[in-house]
């Protein structure tokens, strides 16, 4: 049963649960760290860490694809970005970071990449980082927007993207704009394509349970909330709990599991994950992976220059995100990030070997196993 509460006569809420109100419970039995695995696979494609990379441009250059990827996470290419839209997006980002180093007022920062936005897509522009990707030999993935998503994935495809993110701050299994022509229905547009496709954001049972009828492979969960960039509750009024939201995503892959005898779909993880600790503890809720932005964009291969904005930044009317700087000395490089070694004690670095040590300390040696384990909440 839901644990609801009244907020007033008459109306009552759901009470749920971040990541910071839950703590992870070992077991009585340990391990090494050294006999954990953290891979995972979606479709046919396998990754050796849980890590994706947030779809900005902040983060995902294709030389960060590639290192990501090499590295043995996914990077994902924003499609409605500035690498589909300038030529030397290495530049426009300099000037960028110019204004936000310079003007006190934060919304200069955002109107400069409202600007940069409008500029139109260049088809050529993206398939040519797309085809950089790939070249490279790493999986290949690429974000949509559902709006944009029956306009651009045709040449995503022929460029040839392995996997396609569909991800929208909230997203349904139908996407009702009329003024844009057809809805996008996405079951029957996921059946038609011969590329796996990850859809999201959902932040309960419901629509996760729906998006995973579409024939998705994964189901984000989650608009990629970070403390200080992303801005989406105070601009529309909606947040995600993302303990809660995770655990609801889970619930659905059971019951999708029962009612199709065993088709799995993967739970990602998109919000609020700024250290190794939110990442053990998203993995615990059930996630089989997590979308990572600020944490990463501290490398010194991400092209933000030690800057971080959400794709949802740049929204022409509606910006939910700030230019947050992230990074004020010497960047660690990505392995550093990701594997250590850390001089932090707050867990910003060393991201995967924090998950690696929470899943041995509690006596798991696999992702899977380690969504088991127990978690307690906090008073």
């Amino acid at each position: 049963m839901r644990d609801l509460v009244e907020i007033g006569m008459g109306r009552t809420a759901r009470r749920t649960y971040e990541l910071d109100d839950i703590d992870i419970v070992p077991s009585r039995r340990t391990r090494s760290s050294k006999e954990v695995s953290t891979s995972w696979q979606i479709d046919a494609y396998r990754f050796d860490i849980p890590v994706l990379a947030h779809p900005t441009d902040a983060l995902v250059s294709p030389g960060f694809a590639i290192e990501l990827g090499k590295a043995g996470g996914l990077g994902v290419i924003n499609g409605e970005g500035l690498w589909g839209r300038h030529p030397d997006v290495g530049a426009e980002i300099e000037k960028l970071v110019e204004i936000a180093e310079t003007d006190y007022d934060p919304s200069s920062a955002v109107a400069y990449l409202q600007k940069l936005h409008a500029a139109p897509l260049q088809p050529e522009l993206l398939a040519a980082a797309v085809a950089q990707v790939r070249d490279a030999g790493v999986t290949t993935a690429v974000r949509v927007s559902p709006q944009n998503a029956r306009a651009l994935t045709p040449a995503l495809v022929k460029a040839g993207i392995d996997l396609l993110v569909i991800q929208g701050t909230i997203i349904s299994a139908e996407h009702v704009a009329h003024s844009e022509g057809e809805p996008l229905n996405l079951k029957t547009f996921i059946s038609e394509l011969d590329v796996p496709v990850v859809a999201g954001g959902v932040s309960d049972h419901r629509t996760a349970l729906h998006l995973m009828r579409t024939g998705a492979a994964g189901v984000i969960v989650g608009f990629g909330s970070t403390a200080g960039a992303t801005t989406t509750s105070a601009s529309l009024g909606v947040g995600v709990p993302m303990a809660t939201a995770i655990a609801d995503a889970a619930a659905a892959r059971r019951d999708y599991l029962d009612e199709t005898g065993g088709r799995y779909v993967h739970v990602i993880a998109d919000g609020d994950i700024e250290t190794a600790g939110d990442l053990a503890k998203a993995i615990a809720c059930g996630a089989d992976a997590a979308v990572l932005g600020a944490p990463l964009a501290l490398a010194a291969e991400a092209p933000g220059l030690g800057w971080y904005w959400p794709s949802v930044a740049a929204h022409p009317s509606m910006p939910r995100g700030s230019v947050l700087q992230v990074a004020y000395d010497e960047r660690p490089s990505l392995d550093r990030v990701l594997g250590g070694p850390s001089d932090d004690p707050f867990g910003s670095l060393n991201l995967v070997g924090g998950l690696r040590r929470a899943m041995a300390k509690s006596g798991y040696s696999d992702l899977k196993e380690f969504q088991k384990v127990g978690l307690s909440v906090r008073a």
